[in-house]
């Protein structure tokens, strides 16, 4: 006995000095003479078969020393771990829960430097256990148990559950340590780490504050702690678009370090490579360059060649040469970044995909669209590999980059494909709370995290992998002890929080909303300025050389691409996604609501009353069972804030008793008046986003671009907003005076200041609000009128002396604002001028168009910012509806597959393309979302505003809804842009022609060109009386057969058909219809076209002729026609009659005229009519004064005259300033004046009517007519006298003498004419038919019957 314990005291001395020996020499760094007695004292203690307590403890203490020393390099690691099992081991021998719990600790921490967050969770929660478990355990180690766990959700993204822990170790804190700790500072840092990967910048910003001024403070103003939150900051300022603010962080940070750490160390680097992401942000390429260079040249000596950081150092520089076009230089910096990655990393990890899919975008820019896809591939299967679940957004933008090459390839039966695989991870976005831009390249900053104030730089270029949401609820849970917790009290946790938010849900349902956070910005201007070429840049796409113009609809499965991006930061996202981050915000202040009120309220029968609450396990995780019985009564809503056993809420259709829980917020038993349990299905499909989704405070603008050519003025209408931005877009090169350019070369019919007019005032007149708003751009305080057009030039390769391009935008801008003053107000000028020229893409032209558009990106983000548009608050329910109106549907994962396919069976049993507001109404009364009409209204305008559906009102009872904006895109190209037959059915090519000559298409022209859109009957009325509620088509009224019926379309007539001849006809003088020049300074083309499909209906004949922007009716009964011309501001207006060879029959002619015209007034009926258009499609301007003109013959000016009555007969005088000159106006004579004459002579004339002649005069006309005319001629009077082709038909082929067919034709015309029938109409006819012998008998007839 006395030998052995000699043994053991001698092996204790050995290993004690060992151990001493090796502590002695790891303060000097010299590692490598530690091991070597660490691993002496192990053999030494290795060589015994018997130990004492003694030497155990001596054994456990040199295995964590040698776990310090491997734990340094991470290719060491698995050596780390091999130690601190067997440590481990020895604790649990010891039975000494501390020193297990210091192994689970320092075991934790390789496993999430190998990302194993699974089992690092597992070590924390048996950690944590053993340390509640031993009483002397100090509160420290508990809350830094706490601290490691909140890191282990950090690192995952996991950011409530983090906020949670870390939390709960400030609340260990703070009692224990008070107020001015460098742990609680260290705690406060986090937890702005948490609030800055949510979005929440001023949170963030209080936290790292609070940490700053404990740790200057205890640490003062030079600590590397102190530098650690400088260097955050800059990080939320960076992430705010502060470039500035975020600057002076980062250039404190760095001056702590380089004083502290010197110009040779990593946390430097670090500072460097983050002021190089601002530098490029801001479009200062070289700059960033030279940051990046620096951190480097500090990394590669420290870190090797071999490391991760060094790899996201040249990812990130070959971003920046990326954007200034070297793209050589920028796939040698992505290949450097693969290899490391490729080596340390492995081929199937998320930051080798991210390599992958930038140099992917490179290869795209460079128009080598086999290898763009090739890498694009690679990247899409190592993600797809890793889990769809983890990374869908990436998935998502990667299949889109993918179809964009096939689509550059005219490969589309591949690129819709891949779409549709794009379209199929829509439920997988709901796993993440953030979008990447569809063609950016990842940058990555570096931030530092820590709780001793060490720094870390978090260089991932995706978000680290995500857990399922079982695996998330199970993870939230409270720590278990050594044995753990039971399922079932896993289960009742989540079921627990899943309640809570239902019952937020169902209370968000009646009081939730949030401020709206996206605008429509509306690319707008004449055809072929650039348009489509200045957004490809903008949104930082490949130029595509000879691109098409853009169209109402194009051949593309798309007709209009819209995009979505942020305004902050230009990424892309998609807007659905943002809808359902905004249902998540209003849910989330519910909850948080709920919450509180819980911790305020509990109440002792709260576990009785769990006896209510009925749990379905579905698919894997923990369901509400509603019970749903049908009800046709509402009850009074009370609040749910207290806490009571059954309280009703009452939403509308909908009866919600509420049961309390111990968790305090309450579930609800529903009744509501469908089978479907909507509400149950509703927020099973939002909720498992809900568990690990940040608040977004971030505003959006929905990109669109709309067609210049001026044939889709008149479709305008309905796809414009008052509530919506526009940039106006111009050819520098060419003069504002100038006939636009069409893109064949030839010059059109237009110019471009007529075209500027036509879009400013479609997008002006259309906002009857005086509202204006103030913004900030740059320096320099601003105020607007809304809506706000900001004016922008393409074309700068055409100009490149930067002077010349900016006094061309000068006289661009003056011309305009002198020819449209009223709209001076309105018109941000930008001066910015893009270079869009395909063919260079040189590293300066690259870089003047990034400048360019950060440029035009902050100027929109200056005015969205401040429009009122912005704050108005959107309750959570016009976001549910708007996802159920969307009919573009899309596959669901597995994990919500029933949920999914619920929410599509109503939009396909319930949503229609085309629906009458009555038909929402009704849904969304059934769905438990109908509030009021006045609610119902103003959703669907919001979602008109945003261009997600088309809403058109006509009356307060009475409104259309389309829900598929891209199909009535479509169905508008195929009325409106007339195809060319060149082959095939010659009735189309006839049909075709006709339309294009006359601007009449017939109803089998709209039924051939509609046939390839499959559309029912009454969806092809409701589309045909929806253009004619627009007046972009309007029906000509006639005696035809449905079958054979036509419609006026004036813009489809060619601008080269041939004007009137009029040398056969008497011509008035013209009288002009408009308005002051300071109150509508012009007219525009869809208003003029909607005037004559008007008129149209008032004079309804198919006489009706057209020839560019100017209109001939035919007044049948009147004998004369109507001339309607648009004169720039003003419409003009003649009339003409034919001219007679016989004296007499020229003034019966002239008499029936001129008496028309005063019994008429026909200048009054156009009046009105444009007068109720302009009130009616240009509320800015309704109220507007309307006036007749003339033009003065001596400053050939237009005067008014309708406060300015002759002097004598057709004297009028001027009221142009510098002229105020008398003359003789014929057109006063012609129009105003002559109905003094015609009323004064009126008494003396005869009627024009048959009744006042004697009773037998018609018959002897009649039987005058019947015996004379020749039977062949009668078919020609008949159709001259407007009489219907099928009457007329039925009396030439009746079985009767041609006398009786004469005389019957004659009959019928005077019954159709009834009381405006005159006898001269006939004489002027049969005139015209070169029948003189038998119109001067009837002459004669006539005189001796007066």
């Amino acid at each position: 006995m006395d030998n052995m314990l000699s043994s053991e005291s001698s092996i204790l001395e050995n290993v004690k000095s060992l151990h001493g020996q090796a502590l002695t020499s790891q303060p000097t760094q010299d590692d490598e003479q530690a091991l070597s007695y660490y691993t002496q004292a192990l053999n030494r203690i290795r060589s015994t078969e018997d130990t004492n307590q003694d030497i155990d403890q001596h054994e456990y203490d040199i295995l964590l020393n040698i776990y310090d020393i491997y734990i340094k390099q991470e290719h060491h690691l698995p050596l780390a771990k091999v130690y601190i099992d067997i440590a481990l081991l020895i604790a649990h021998k010891l039975r000494q829960q501390d020193k297990m719990a210091a192994c689970l600790d320092k075991r934790d921490s390789i496993k999430i430097s190998q990302r194993d967050y699974d089992t690092a969770f597992v070590d924390y929660h048996q950690s944590l256990g053993r340390k509640l478990k031993r009483k002397k355990f100090g509160g420290s180690s508990v809350y830094r148990a706490y601290f490691k766990m909140g890191k282990v959700f950090y690192d995952q993204c996991m950011y409530d559950n983090a906020l949670s822990y870390y939390l709960k170790s400030l609340q260990i804190q703070l009692p224990e340590l008070g107020h001015q700790h460098d742990d609680v500072a260290s705690t406060y840092y986090n937890v702005g780490n948490v609030y800055r990967k949510q979005g929440k910048y001023d949170d963030a910003l209080a936290m790292y504050e609070k940490s700053l001024q404990i740790r200057l403070l205890l640490l003062g103003d030079k600590h590397v702690d102190v530098a650690s939150t400088y260097n955050n900051m800059g990080l939320v300022y960076d992430d705010q678009g502060k470039y500035d603010d975020a600057l002076a962080m980062y250039d404190k940070s760095l001056q702590i370090r380089l004083l502290l750490l010197g110009d040779k160390h990593v946390d430097v680097a670090s500072t460097y490579h983050n002021i190089g992401v601002v530098y490029r942000s801001q479009g200062k390429y070289d700059d960033a360059l030279a940051m990046y260079d620096k951190s480097l040249q500090i990394r590669l000596p420290l870190l090797g060649h071999q490391h991760v950081d060094v790899a996201s150092t040249y990812n990130n520089m070959g971003n920046v040469f990326r954007s200034q076009g070297k793209y050589d230089d920028a796939l040698a910096m992505h290949d450097k970044s693969l290899q490391i990655r490729l080596s340390l990393l492995g081929h199937q990890h998320v930051d080798v995909a991210s390599t992958y899919h930038n140099m992917g975008i490179v290869y795209d820019d460079q128009g080598k669209y086999d290898d763009a896809v090739s890498f694009y591939q690679r990247a899409v299967s190592i993600l797809v590999n890793a889990g769809l679940e983890n990374h869908p957004e990436l998935v998502k933008i990667i299949y889109d980059n993918i179809a964009n090459c096939y689509d550059k390839q005219n490969r589309y039966d591949d690129a819709v494909a891949m779409r549709q695989r794009s379209n199929n991870i829509g439920s997988t976005l709901r796993q993440t709370a953030t979008s990447d831009q569809t063609s950016t390249t990842l940058d990555h900053q570096s931030q530092d995290t820590s709780l001793s104030g060490e720094s870390a730089d978090d260089n991932t270029s995706i978000a680290p992998e995500l857990h399922s949401l079982k695996q998330q609820s199970e993870q939230a849970s409270n720590p278990t002890d050594s044995d753990g917790h039971s399922h079932a009290q896993q289960s009742h946790d989540q079921v627990l929080k899943e309640k809570q938010y239902f019952n937020a849900y169902m209370q968000a349902l009646q009081q939730g909303s949030c401020n709206n956070k996206v605008i429509r910005a509306m690319y707008t201007g004449p055809e072929c300025v650039g348009k489509s070429s200045i957004i490809t840049v903008f949104t930082q796409q490949q130029l595509v050389k000879r691109q098409d113009p853009t169209q109402v609809a194009n051949q593309s499965d798309k007709m209009v691409h819209l995009q979505v991006y942020k305004i902050k930061d230009r990424t892309m996202h998609s807007l659905h996604v943002i809808w359902e981050n905004n249902v998540h915000e209003i849910v989330q202040s519910q909850y948080e609501s709920i919450i509180s009120n819980h911790h305020k309220s509990k109440s002792t029968d709260q576990q009785t009353n769990m006896q209510h609450l009925s749990i379905n396990d579905q698919h894997g995780s923990a369901g509400i069972q509603v019970h749903l019985k049908s009800t046709s009564q509402q009850n009074t809503p009370t609040s749910t804030n207290q806490p009571i056993t059954a309280t009703t809420l009452a939403h509308q259709d909908v009866t919600h008793t509420i049961l309390t829980s111990p968790s305090g917020p309450t579930i609800s038993s529903t009744n509501i008046n469908l089978s479907q349990q909507q509400h149950q299905t509703f927020f099973h499909y939002y909720y498992p986003s809900w568990l690990n989704k940040s608040k977004d405070d971030s505003q959006y603008a929905k990109i669109w671009d709309f067609g210049g050519q001026s044939i889709y003025h008149i479709t305008h209408q309905p796809f414009l907003s008052t509530n919506s931005m526009y940039i106006l877009v111009f050819n520098i090169n060419q003069n504002i005076h100038d006939k636009v350019v069409a893109r064949d070369g030839h010059l059109l019919s237009r110019t471009y200041l007529q075209s500027m007019q036509e879009w400013l005032t479609s997008i002006i007149s259309g906002d009857s609000s005086q509202d204006k708003v103030a913004a900030t751009i740059g320096n320099d305080q601003v105020e607007y009128s809304l809506p706000i057009v900001i004016l922008v030039a393409s074309h700068g390769d055409c100009i490149t002396d930067k002077q010349e391009r900016i006094d061309r935008f000068k006289n661009f801008e003056k011309e305009l604002i002198t020819m449209m003053p009223r709209y001076k107000s309105n018109i941000y000028s930008s001066r910015i001028v893009f270079n869009c020229n395909p063919d260079d893409n040189s590293q300066s032209t690259r870089a003047e168009r990034e400048q360019c558009s950060l440029d035009l990106h902050n100027i929109m983000k200056s005015f969205v910012q401040s429009l009122p548009f912005m704050r108005n608050p959107i309750p959570i329910g016009w976001y549910i509806m708007a996802t159920i109106l969307h009919t573009s549907t899309d596959t669901n994962s597995s994990q919500d597959q029933v949920v999914s396919s619920i929410i599509n069976q109503i939009r396909a049993t319930r949503v229609r393309k085309i629906m009458q507001i009555q038909e929402i109404q009704s849904l969304a009364k059934e769905l438990g979302l109908y509030e009021s009409d006045d609610e119902l209204t103003a959703m669907l305008s919001y979602l008109h505003d945003l261009g997600e559906i088309i809403f058109c009102r006509n009356g307060d009872e009475y409104g259309v809804i389309i829900t598929d904006v891209d199909w009535l895109l479509r169905i508008f190209r195929a009325i409106i842009q007339l195809q060319d037959y060149e082959s095939g059915i010659l009735q189309m090519q006839s049909l075709y022609i006709t339309a294009s000559e006359t601007g009449k298409i017939s109803i089998q022209y709209i039924n051939h060109v509609l046939a390839p859109h499959e559309l029912d009957v009454e969806t092809k009325k409701s589309i045909i009386n929806l253009m004619e509620t627009y007046n972009i088509l309007c029906r000509i009224e006639s005696d035809n057969d449905e079958e054979d019926c036509q419609y006026f379309v004036p813009y489809l007539l060619r601008p080269d058909a041939k004007p009137f001849d009029l040398s056969q006809y008497h011509v008035s003088d013209v009288l002009y219809i408009g308005y002051e020049y300071d109150d509508i300074p012009y007219i525009p083309d869809g208003i003029y076209y909607c005037l004559l499909s008007s008129c149209l209906k008032q004079w309804n004949n198919t006489k009706v002729e057209l020839y560019y922007r100017c209109a001939k009716f035919y007044l049948t009964n009147n004998h004369h026609y109507i001339i309607i011309k648009k004169d720039n501001s003003h419409i003009a207006l003649q009339y003409c009659y034919q001219k007679l060879d016989s004296s007499t029959f020229a003034t019966l002619l002239k008499s029936a005229v001129e008496i028309s015209i005063y019994k008429n007034r026909p200048q009054d009926i156009v009046k009105e009519k444009l007068s109720s258009l302009i009130n009616n499609r240009m509320p800015k301007f309704k109220g507007a004064i309307i006036r007749y003109y003339v033009r003065c013959s001596r400053c050939d000016c237009l005067t008014s005259i309708d406060n300015n009555q002759p002097y004598d007969g057709n004297l009028v005088q001027c009221q142009n300033e510098g002229c105020n000159m008398f003359f003789e106006s014929q057109s006063v004579k012609d129009w105003i004046y002559q109905r003094e004459e015609c009323a004064n002579s009126r008494p003396q004339q005869a009627e024009c009517g048959l009744q006042t002649y004697k009773e037998d005069t018609y018959k002897e006309c009649f039987d005058i007519i019947a015996t004379e005319l020749d039977i062949k001629d009668l078919f020609c009077l008949s159709m001259k006298l407007n009489l219907s082709h099928k009457s007329v038909s039925e009396v030439i082929d009746s079985n009767i003498r041609s006398y009786d067919k004469t005389y019957k034709i004659l009959a019928l015309w005077w019954d159709q004419a009834g009381q405006q029938a005159d006898l001269r109409q006939i004489v002027v006819t049969l005139e015209s038919m070169d029948k003189k012998l038998i119109a001067e008998k009837i002459v004669t007839k006539l005189q001796s019957s007066t």
